[in-house]
């Protein structure tokens, strides 16, 4: 997490970087084979050299990008969890709580589903 230290102290509101710290240790936590890194001055995780997962800070919430496949995988799980979402990310308003159940099946997915890819964005829907 210390790699993390310099992104987290920027975020000027106290709440917001408690809860984008939060889940940034947990995703570290649950997923000790994940490598963290900071790319386009964001807090990303890889895989085998593969994109995972990133999130990033806005004004009214936290974004979570799985990549397309991923949204479109759990598209109902991400509304049933109250969270709106694009193609490319998923908007967990400040005042939500996180579903941790929900991520952990999104990175999970990502992960069996990339396990052969070998650049770092898909190249084509993996998964299908």
């Amino acid at each position: 997490m210390e790699l993390f230290i310099d992104y987290l102290k920027q975020i000027q509101n106290t709440q917001h970087r408690a809860k984008t710290q939060e889940i940034l240790l947990w995703v570290a936590k649950k997923f000790p084979m994940l490598q963290p890194k900071i790319s386009w001055n964001q807090p990303i995780f890889t895989d085998h050299g593969t994109f995972i997962i990133g999130f990033s800070v806005a004004k009214h919430h936290l974004a979570v990008a799985p990549e397309r496949v991923g949204i479109e995988r759990f598209s109902k799980e991400i509304t049933k969890s109250g969270y709106q979402h694009s193609k490319e990310l998923i908007r967990i308003q400040w005042d939500q709580t996180i579903d941790f159940i929900l991520l952990e099946k999104i990175i999970q997915f990502n992960r069996m589903d990339k396990e052969h890819c070998s650049t770092f964005w898909r190249k084509e829907n993996l998964s299908q």
